[in-house]
């Protein structure tokens, strides 16, 4: 069996206010200049669509897909995700925090997409929550020190930040009994003017720490001290997604480790560099931390309020080498090839279609195509492969 020829591919850099200026310039090669580049969508999503070339002809990833999905998807990966790529590859640089969020699971999105098309609201609408029908599990690999929040914190700890924060006592009645839902609800629903109450003398206490350093980074304070700098009041209205950091679990991801966060979970990228790997969806409800909509009813209503541990996966070394980050979504699986002083790997035939990022260093494919930091190609389902070099190569594939 020869190798197979794999597709050029080139995405689409997002320019969210939120995102780094160096990073993702950097890493494609590219000059940097005023506008962020948040984040570099790999995939077939209709809001970043890649772009795929072969033996000098370039089209749209999609449009590949469309001629022959089978071929392209393979036929488990065709008829299960109604012929489309069901992932989306993203390298994201988080400059600034990123809003609260969760998102829904399958069946909640196809309903509350039908709902939406059924009540006419555009899909660009500012008040949109489902751009699509999908779900959308998320897998993270940290490229660098990495800080997020990650889901609400176990009783015990909420009730340790509320009592250690003495602007946030009065919200130890909605805890009485531990239960973190009527807490957050509360949290959600309080006049703007409760919020603002709670808020100010937080900011009067906790800005003149920030600026003079003396803030622990993997503590709530500093993350609620930077919100509160960051997403300064309009007119003294506060934003109250600062007190929602209270009630969830401060996560710190060393390079190389990374997170999966599954439907419902509320979650928050915070600072740093990663490669992120979701269901090929953009659904998302905000609780705070954003200029954006809110819809305080949709989100609650689609939050999972159990307490977690948060749970760093280091990847399950394979006996190839690859290093595989095992999560329970169907839709995709994450690993990374290390390549030291021109070693080999030989994938003899993919699951389904698959993504490749160069994130370091130099390799090349079948012994023909050089890809250098930044670059991508795409491989149909069935494809074999071979790499020799000295780099790192992370892979969006599908699940073994």
């Amino acid at each position: 069996m020869s190798f197979s020829t794999p597709y050029h591919l080139s995405g689409v850099i997002q320019p969210y206010a939120w995102g780094g200026h160096q990073f993702i310039p950097e890493l494609l090669d590219q000059t940097p200049n005023d506008q962020p580049c948040a984040e570099y969508w790999m995939g077939a999503h209709p809001r970043g669509m890649s772009k795929v070339s072969q033996a000098g002809l370039e089209e749209d990833l999609d449009q590949l897909i469309k001629r022959d999905p089978v071929l392209v998807l393979g036929e488990k990966t065709a008829s299960t995700f109604a012929s489309q790529l069901p992932f989306l590859f993203k390298v994201l640089d988080v400059d600034k925090m990123l809003s609260i969020q969760a998102h829904p699971n399958k069946a909640e999105a196809e309903r509350g997409f039908a709902d939406e098309n059924a009540r006419e609201i555009p899909l660009n609408a500012h008040n949109r929550n489902f751009k699509d029908d999908n779900h959308k599990p998320e897998m993270m690999l940290a490229l660098s020190d990495f800080w997020l929040l990650h889901g609400f914190a176990q009783p015990e700890a909420i009730l340790q930040s509320l009592e250690n924060t003495p602007e946030l006592t009065g919200l130890l009645q909605y805890f009485a009994h531990q239960d973190i839902q009527p807490l957050y609800l509360e949290v959600m629903q309080m006049p703007q003017s409760e919020v603002d109450r709670l808020l100010e003398p937080l900011a009067q206490r906790l800005l003149p720490q920030l600026e003079a350093k003396v803030l622990d980074k993997n503590g709530q304070d500093y993350w609620a001290a930077k919100a509160l700098r960051d997403f300064r009041p309009a007119e003294g209205r506060y934003d109250r997604g600062v007190i929602s950091i209270y009630l969830m679990n401060v996560v710190y991801i060393p390079v190389g480790q990374g997170i999966f966060q599954d439907a419902g979970v509320l979650h928050a990228y915070l600072e740093g560099v990663n490669v992120e790997l979701m269901a090929n969806s953009d659904n998302v409800f905000r609780g705070g931390l954003t200029d954006k909509f809110i819809d305080a009813p949709t989100l609650l209503e689609h939050l999972s309020f159990a307490p977690i541990t948060p749970h760093v996966l280091s990847g399950d070394l394979q006996a190839d080498g690859a290093k595989v980050f095992k999560t329970p979504a169907p839709d995709f699986e994450l690993s990374v090839l290390e390549l030291i002083d021109q070693s080999i790997f030989t994938c003899e035939k993919t699951i389904g279609p698959e993504i490749h990022l160069v994130l370091e260093g130099e390799v090349v494919v079948n012994a023909e195509l050089e890809i250098r930091r930044g670059g991508a190609v795409f491989f149909p389902a069935g494809s074999r492969y071979q790499y020799r070099g000295n780099g790192v190569v992370c892979r969006a594939g599908m699940p073994g």
